[in-house]
C-alpha cells in the first residue's frame, strides 16, 4: 500500500491551512536567505518556488480537493468509506448512533467497529496527550487502538464509548443514587423523607488514623449494600460499619489492644534492619477482611501474631514457634529476636475452596519463614480446623525477612490445573518466590497434640515447593580478596517431597537452615546487594502471562524504580515418533488373582467429555519452557522520585484470566455476567486478546511524594528475549494539588487519589479531560495543614496525620459509582447515580429487574426501570416537577409572611424603597402621638372596670374620650350578650342568689384576690398599642353584629345608655357583697 493510502486510513489529520502555512514559512525563510547567497542558489530557489511542494505525511493525513471536471462540487455520497468514517468520528455518541438511519451505506459504516474505535480514540487520547511532535501515519494508526479495561462483559467499541462517556458525565454531576444514603436530619414523616444524600461522613470509633479498609459489595447479580471494616495499624484495633445508617458496630472495639511496638521497646534504633543491623524492627502489620476478621502482627523482636474472627468479640494469639525434629527435616524455630514482617488474610471464598482451608491466614517472619493458618470451619470445604490452627510452614529464605505476601483472591481450580501462579512472596533482598500448586494436607489420625499439629504443618509444606524467579536472585557483593566465609549468592532451603532426600540429607539440611536463621541483618547487608525492606509488590494473576511488579520506593537513598517480571511459557514441540521410552502395552489380557479378567492399565482411557473449543487448558503431555522476561516502567521526566503508595485495578473484568473471559470465544464456563452488556452481532466471535476492545489491559498506579500520580498498563508489550529489558511508558501522568499522595485506588472507569492534606479527587485514566472529574473531599484549612507539617517533622512514632486520606476502597463493578475514603479517624462514603447507563443494559428485562431488586445501587423494586432508562427518567421528571411546586409554594408563603409582618405590599408591588420608608416614617409618627395621648389619659383617670374579668371594659372606661357613642354602645351590647346580666342597670342588692349559682372554675395561677383585682384595674391602661388596635377591630365587628339584633329585639329590654357619672357609680357599687359571692361560686 502506498504511503498516501495509509494516510487516508488514519485519524489524526491536521487542517489544510495548517500544512500550507508551514510550507509558506519554509519558503519565506529561504527567500530571506537568498539575497545573501550566490546567483546559482537564487536560480535554484526560483525554480523551487514554482514547483509544487510535496505533502508532508506528518502534518496532514489526507486532503479533499474538488475535481476539475465537476463544477457542481463533491457530493457526500461520493466520499470513500475512509473519509466518511473519519468525518463521522467527530460526532457525539448519540448523533453517531442516529446516523445509521440516514441510508444503508451509513448504517453499514456506523454498525462496524472502525467508526466507533476511531471516535473512541479521538475522545480518549490516553498516552497521546503526553506525546509531543508530529507522528507518521503508521504510528497514528497504531495509537488508535487504545488499551484499557472494559466496563462490560460482552463489550464492543460502541458500548464502551457510549457507556464510558455517560458514566464519566454522571460522576461529574454527582447526583445521589436511588438507593443512596438517607439524610439523617430528615424524619421519616417529613415530606422530604425520600431524598437521599450522595455523600456521608461519620466517625469510625478508633483513636488512631485508619490505615486499612476492606468492603464487600456483592458479586455479579447478587449486589448487596456494602459493609466495611477498617483498622488502625498503629493502635491494633478494628471496627466495622454500615454506611447506610452511618453507625459503627460494637465488634472489634473491645478487643485486646496491649500490643508491643518496636519504637517503644527499642527507642532510637533504626527500623527495617538498618543502622547497626543487629535486630529487625518495623511498624506492626495489619490486614483486615470484612467476612473473616483481622490479623495483626508485632514488628518487634519476640513479636506475636494475633487473630480475631468476625464472629467473635475477643481474639487469640497464634503459635509461631516450632520444636526441632531434624529426622523429619524440621528446624528449630523460636521467636527470640524474630519479628512479624508481613501478614495476609483471605477476603473471598475462592482461596479457601481451592486450598481446602489451608490458606486462611499467612504470616511472614524476619527469619525467612512463611506460615499458614486456618480460619476455622467453613462450608466451602469439608475439613475441620480449629481457629488459628497452623496448616503449613515453609523456609523460603533463612535469615532474610519476608516483606510481602500476595495471593490471588480469584483463584480457581481451572487456573491451578493450567499451572498458573496464584501466590507470591517477596523478601528483603528483592527475591520473588511463587507457587503454582496447592499444598496437600494429610488426613488427621485420631486425637492430635500441639506438637503433632506442628509436624503436620511442616509435612504439608513439603508437599509443594516455592519456585524462585531467577532474574531476582540475590547478588553477592564484590569480594576480590575472599574475606567472606560464605557465598553471598547462596541460600539453603527445606526441600520438598519430590527431591526424595534420605534421613541424613534431611538432618544436614535442617541444621544448615538453623545456622542461617540465626544470622542478623548486618550479615546479609555485608555480603549481598539490594537490602530494602520497604519495597512494594503488585501481581497481575489474570493476564495472558502472569506479571510481578517490584517497586523500589527510593526512600533509603537508592533511586526509585519500577520493574516488571513476566512469566512467559513457550510450548515445546515433542516428536512422539522418536520418543526415548515408548509405551509398552500388553498384547492380551491376563487373569487377575482376585478373579475375572484384568484390563490393561497402561492404556489411557478415552475422555468422557470432549475438550471445549475455547478451553485454554493444555494437554497433560504438553511441556513448556518457562522463562521470566524483564521490563522497566519509565517514570517520565521526573527526577529524585520517592514513591509513597501503589495500587492496581481490582475491577471485575481486570481480574479475569484469558480462560475465564466470556468475550474470548464466548466461553460458557465463565461465571462473570454483566447487566450492561452489548450483544454481539453475527460473525463477531473474538478469539484473541488483541481483538477485545481495550486489549484486556489492566492499569497500575503509583503516587509520589511530590503529589504526582503515574499510571501504566501492567499488561503492556513484553521484552523480546530474556536478556533484553524493554521500557514501558506511562499511560498518564497526573499532577495533583496535594503536596503528597497518601493513597490511590482505581477501577476500569476512574482513578481516585488521596492526599496528605485531605484532598480526594477522581480522574479519568484515558485523559478525556485534564482536570479532575470530581472532587470527593476538599482539602483541609491552613491550620490543619500546619498540623500536618508538624506531624511530618516530629520525632519517629510521635506525629500522626489525622487529616490525610490514608485508605480508599472502590466498588469492583466500575458501573456503580460508590466507594469510601478514610480521613484520619473519620470515614467518608459516596454513592452517585449511574442511571445514565441504563440504555446499554441487557435486553432481558427479567435480568434487569432481578438486578435492580437485589440491592443494586441504581434501582429498587419500587422503581420501574425500562431497558431504555425512560422509566427512571419519567420518575425523575415528575419528582423534579413536584419539588419545583413545593419551592414555589414555599416562596409564596414566605412572601406573604414578610408582607404581612412588615407591610411591604401596602403601597403595591411596584412601590419603591423610598416610598416604603416614607410610609413607615408616617406610621411611626402617628403611633408615637397616640401613645403620648394614652399615657396622658392614664395619669389623669383611675376608673375601674365594672367587672374585674373584663379587660376590654377596663380599657374603655379608662379612655372614654377616644371612643365615640357608637363604640360605647357596641361595648355595652357585647358585655350584655356575653354575661347575660345587666351589670349597670340593677344594683347588686337586687340580684338573687340563684342567678349567681353558675359554677366558675379558675385555672392555676389565674384566680385573684380582691387586692389583686384592684391592682389590675388600676394597671389596665398600660396595654400596648397593638392590643388596643386589636380591641378596636373586635369591637367594630361586635357592633355590626349587635346592630342587626337591635332592630328585631324589643327596646324595653335595653335601657338607654347612662352618663359617665352613673356608670362610674355603678362600677364602684359593683364591688359589694354580691360580687364577692360570685367569686366564691
Amino acid at each position: 500500500m502506498h504511503q498516501d493510502d495509509c494516510d487516508a486510513l488514519s485519524v489524526s489529520s491536521g487542517g489544510t491551512s495548517r500544512g500550507r502555512q508551514r510550507d509558506l514559512r519554509r519558503l519565506s525563510s529561504r527567500d530571506d536567505s537568498s539575497y545573501s547567497s550566490s546567483p546559482g542558489s537564487r536560480i535554484d530557489e526560483y525554480e523551487r518556488r514554482h514547483t509544487k511542494p510535496k505533502k508532508r505525511t506528518g502534518d496532514m493525513i489526507f486532503e479533499i480537493v474538488p475535481s476539475k471536471h465537476n463544477q457542481n462540487g463533491v457530493a457526500i455520497e461520493e466520499f470513500p468509506n475512509e473519509v466518511l468514517t473519519h468525518i463521522l468520528s467527530h460526532l457525539p455518541p448519540e448523533t453517531l448512533s442516529s446516523m445509521s438511519l440516514v441510508s444503508r451505506r451509513f448504517h453499514k459504516l456506523v454498525t462496524t467497529p472502525p467508526a466507533w474505535r476511531i471516535a473512541f480514540a479521538r475522545y480518549f487520547p490516553a498516552a497521546e496527550a503526553l506525546a509531543t511532535g508530529p507522528k507518521l501515519a503508521v504510528d497514528v494508526e497504531k495509537s488508535q487502538r487504545r488499551s484499557f479495561t472494559r466496563l462490560s462483559a460482552l463489550a464492543s467499541w460502541r458500548s464502551e464509548y457510549i457507556l464510558r462517556t455517560r458514566l464519566i458525565r454522571s460522576l461529574g454531576r454527582g447526583r445521589p443514587a436511588i438507593r443512596a444514603v438517607p439524610k439523617p436530619s430528615i424524619s421519616r414523616s417529613s415530606a422530604n423523607a425520600g431524598l437521599n444524600a450522595a455523600v456521608t461522613t461519620y466517625q469510625s470509633g478508633l483513636m488512631f488514623p485508619i490505615s486499612h479498609m476492606h468492603a464487600t459489595f456483592g458479586v455479579g447479580l447478587n449486589k448487596t449494600q456494602p459493609l466495611f471494616i477498617h483498622g488502625a495499624a498503629e493502635q491494633g484495633l478494628v471496627s466495622s460499619s454500615d454506611p447506610m445508617t452511618g453507625k459503627i458496630a460494637h465488634w472489634g472495639l473491645a478487643d485486646y489492644q496491649a500490643f508491643h511496638h518496636f519504637g517503644d521497646l527499642y527507642a532510637g534504633e533504626a527500623e527495617y534492619g538498618l543502622g547497626p543491623g543487629d535486630v529487625v524492627g518495623l511498624p506492626n502489620s495489619l490486614d483486615v477482611s470484612q467476612p473473616y476478621g483481622r490479623v495483626y502482627g508485632e514488628g518487634c523482636p519476640g513479636g506475636r501474631l494475633f487473630y480475631t474472627a468476625s464472629n467473635e468479640q475477643r481474639g487469640r494469639f497464634l503459635p509461631t514457634s516450632s520444636s526441632a525434629n531434624h529426622a523429619l527435616g524440621i528446624p528449630e524455630v523460636t521467636m527470640i529476636g524474630c519479628s512479624v514482617t508481613s501478614v495476609w488474610m483471605a477476603k473471598s471464598e475462592a482461596v479457601l475452596k481451592v486450598t481446602t482451608g489451608v490458606f486462611g491466614l499467612l504470616a511472614g517472619f524476619s527469619n525467612g519463614i512463611v506460615a499458614a493458618y486456618a480460619l476455622g470451619n467453613n462450608p466451602v470445604y469439608d475439613r475441620r480446623y480449629t481457629k488459628g490452627e497452623a496448616t503449613a510452614k515453609w523456609v523460603l529464605s533463612p535469615g532474610v525477612p519476608i516483606t510481602a505476601i500476595i495471593v490471588d483472591e480469584h483463584a480457581s481450580a481451572r487456573k491451578l490445573a493450567a499451572g498458573r501462579v496464584w501466590a507470591v512472596a517477596l523478601n528483603a533482598l528483592g527475591e520473588v518466590y511463587y507457587l503454582t500448586e496447592t499444598p496437600l494436607r494429610p488426613d488427621p489420625q485420631g486425637k492430635t497434640t500441639a506438637a503433632d499439629i506442628d509436624c503436620e504443618a511442616w509435612r504439608t509444606g513439603r508437599s509443594v515447593e516455592w519456585a524462585l524467579v531467577e532474574e531476582t536472585r540475590r547478588k553477592a557483593k564484590l569480594d576480590p580478596f575472599s574475606t567472606s566465609d560464605v557465598d553471598g549468592s547462596y541460600t539453603p532451603r527445606i526441600s520438598g517431597d519430590r527431591t526424595a532426600l534420605d534421613k541424613e540429607q534431611r538432618i544436614a539440611e535442617a541444621k544448615e537452615v538453623e545456622k542461617y536463621i540465626q544470622y542478623p541483618p548486618k550479615h546479609f547487608r555485608a555480603i549481598c546487594d539490594g537490602w530494602d525492606m520497604q519495597r512494594k509488590a503488585l501481581v497481575d494473576f489474570g493476564g495472558d502471562c502472569e506479571s510481578i511488579v517490584i517497586i523500589n520506593r527510593g526512600l533509603a537513598g537508592d533511586p526509585a524504580s519500577v520493574k516488571r517480571f513476566t512469566r512467559h511459557r513457550q510450548k515445546l514441540s515433542l516428536n512422539y515418533d522418536l520418543e526415548k521410552w515408548p509405551t509398552v502395552r500388553q498384547a492380551a489380557p491376563h487373569v487377575s488373582i482376585f478373579g475375572g479378567v484384568a484390563t490393561a492399565s497402561s492404556a489411557s482411557p478415552a475422555p468422557s467429555v470432549p475438550r471445549s473449543r475455547t478451553s485454554s487448558t493444555e494437554d497433560v503431555a504438553t511441556q513448556f519452557q518457562v522463562e521470566w522476561r524483564t521490563s522497566s516502567f519509565a517514570l517520565g521526566e521526573m527526577r529524585n522520585v520517592q514513591i509513597t503508595t501503589v495500587a492496581i485495578d481490582e475491577s471485575d473484568f481486570a481480574c479475569l484470566a484469558t480462560m475465564e473471559d466470556p468475550l474470548l470465544g464466548m466461553s460458557a464456563v465463565s461465571g462473570a455476567s454483566s447487566p450492561i452488556a452489548s450483544p454481539l452481532g453475527r460473525g463477531q466471535v473474538i478469539a484473541a486478546s488483541s481483538d477485545v476492545p481495550g486489549h484486556r489491559a489492566r492499569f497500575m498506579a503509583v503516587g509520589t511524594k511530590t503529589g504526582a500520580v503515574l499510571l501504566w498498563n501492567i499488561r503492556a508489550s513484553l521484552s523480546p528475549a530474556v536478556g533484553v529489558v524493554n521500557t514501558v511508558t506511562p499511560v498518564r501522568a497526573i499532577h495533583t494539588k496535594s503536596p503528597e499522595v497518601s493513597s490511590i485506588a482505581l477501577t476500569a472507569l476512574y482513578v481516585v487519589h488521596g492526599g496528605n492534606d485531605g484532598l480526594v479527587q477522581a480522574w479519568d485514566p484515558l485523559t478525556s479531560t485534564l482536570e479532575p472529574i470530581r472532587t470527593l473531599n476538599s482539602r483541609f484549612s491552613d491550620r490543619a495543614r500546619r498540623r500536618i507539617a508538624q506531624a511530618d517533622a516530629s520525632a519517629q512514632g510521635v506525629g500522626h496525620n489525622y487529616f490525610a486520606a490514608a485508605a480508599i476502597v472502590l466498588d469492583p463493578d466500575p458501573t456503580i459509582l460508590r466507594g469510601m475514603v478514610s480521613l484520619g479517624t473519620h470515614l467518608r462514603y459516596w454513592s452517585y447515580s449511574s442511571t445514565a447507563a441504563d440504555a446499554y443494559k441487557s435486553r432481558k428485562r427479567g435480568q434487569l429487574s432481578r438486578r435492580s431488586g437485589r440491592g443494586s445501587n441504581d434501582g429498587g423494586t419500587d422503581h420501574k426501570v425500562t431497558a431504555t432508562g425512560r422509566g427512571v427518567l419519567k420518575d425523575y421528571i415528575v419528582n423534579e416537577q413536584i419539588e419545583m411546586e413545593r419551592e414555589k409554594i414555599a416562596r409564596r408563603k414566605a412572601h406573604e409572611r414578610l408582607s404581612g409582618r412588615f407591610g411591604t405590599t401596602l403601597l403595591g408591588e411596584d412601590a419603591s424603597e423610598e416610598e416604603l420608608l416614607a410610609y413607615a416614617t408616617m406610621l411611626s409618627e402617628e403611633s408615637l402621638k397616640s401613645d403620648a395621648v394614652k399615657r396622658a389619659s392614664q395619669d389623669s383617670s383611675a376608673i375601674a372596670s365594672p367587672h374585674p374579668s373584663s379587660k376590654a371594659e377596663q380599657v374603655v372606661a379608662s379612655n372614654p374620650g377616644d371612643l365615640d357613642a357608637e363604640l360605647e354602645e357596641a361595648l355595652r351590647l357585647s358585655l350584655l350578650d356575653s354575661e347575660q346580666v345587666a351589670s349597670s342597670s340593677f344594683p347588686p342588692q337586687q340580684i338573687d342568689e340563684p342567678a349567681l349559682s353558675i359554677p366558675i372554675r379558675y385555672a392555676k395561677g389565674v384566680k385573684r384576690t380582691m387586692g389583686s383585682a384592684k391592682t389590675n384595674t388600676a394597671a389596665s391602661g398600660s396595654k400596648t398599642q397593638k392590643e388596643a388596635d386589636d380591641l378596636e377591630f373586635a369591637l367594630q365587628l361586635s357592633l355590626a353584629e349587635e346592630q342587626s339584633r337591635l332592630e328585631a329585639a324589643d327596646e324595653s329590654q335595653f335601657p338607654p345608655l347612662e352618663s359617665r357619672s352613673s356608670s362610674e357609680d355603678s362600677t364602684q357599687s359593683g364591688k359589694g357583697k354580691g360580687k364577692r359571692k360570685a367569686h366564691r361560686g
